[in-house]
């Protein structure tokens, strides 16, 4: 049975530039061990980070933060402000919504366009097979993320221009390998759609037919976090190489003692 997460008083800042932000302690394992406070972390872009936000991102002490975004994110949203002491390694991982031409056409697009690339669940599609994707062909780049934080990278924190995709299936699969329970990640995922953290939908026109219900219902696949999303991920690790220990072992390359360094690094001492 699923364990129940701890009801731990939020510590969660109201940051004023930076979206999404989270402190991933406390998730359960299945082993009955849990995530450290003060360890993992994940947000959306830090590049809007207020001097205040940047105050207090320096008080997590943190080691590292891991940038997903791609060349066209950072020129849109700009660079990360700098936090003193802290090593930033960017690491692009493809942008599930990726492509001038298509991100154009979200901002852009009158309604009829927006069915045309969105409607009867091309959305959803586009974005699960995306999730699949990143899996499938982005090993490399959460091996190194994972033997990272084994090494000397926490605390860390990670994000892309949401906190949402990107950020949210690497935050999963550095879960999934110290023995998070995948409920509890999907419930932590699941969060980026918390009125407070979600990521605001951009229109370049900001009329009511412009942000109708329609509008917002073709747009959510994008902008929001869906459970089936995760499942695709999950799904496609089972299918590509047989189980979750497989997939560490031969995908990512983690030797059993690097998972052990990773564990020690992330959970709360073993009872």
């Amino acid at each position: 049975m699923t364990q129940q997460l701890p009801q731990i008083p939020s510590t969660e800042p109201e940051l004023a530039g930076v979206r999404n932000f989270r402190d991933v302690g406390g998730l359960p394992t299945a082993d009955g061990r849990r995530v450290r406070h003060g360890r993992l972390f994940r947000s959306g872009h830090l590049a809007h980070a207020t001097a205040e936000d940047a105050s207090f991102l320096s008080g997590l002490g943190l080691h590292t933060v891991f940038d997903f975004r791609n060349a066209a994110d950072r020129k849109l949203d700009g660079l990360d402000v700098e936090l003193p002491g802290v090593r930033s390694v960017n690491i692009p991982l493809s942008d599930p919504a990726d492509g001038s031409e298509f991100w154009h056409m979200v901002r852009n697009g009158d309604i009829e366009q927006l069915r045309s690339i969105l409607g009867d669940g091309k959305g959803m599609n586009r974005m699960i097979a995306s999730y699949r994707s990143i899996i499938r062909d982005r090993t490399a780049e959460h091996s190194r993320v994972l033997h990272a934080l084994a090494e000397d990278s926490v605390p860390a924190l990670m994000h892309c221009a949401a906190g949402k995709d990107r950020a949210g299936l690497s935050i999963a699969v550095s879960l999934l390998a110290v023995g998070v329970e995948r409920e509890a990640i999907e419930a932590d995922y699941l969060k980026s759609n918390d009125a407070h953290r979600r990521y605001r939908v951009q229109r370049s026109d900001t009329s009511a037919d412009a942000m109708s219900a329609e509008v917002m219902e073709l747009l959510n696949p994008l902008f929001g976090a869906h459970a089936e999303f995760l499942a695709a991920a999950f799904a496609t690790i089972e299918e590509t190489w047989g189980s979750t220990d497989r997939y560490f072992s031969e995908g990512l390359k983690l030797t059993p003692e690097t998972r052990d360094r990773l564990r020690d690094r992330l959970l709360d001492e073993a009872r």
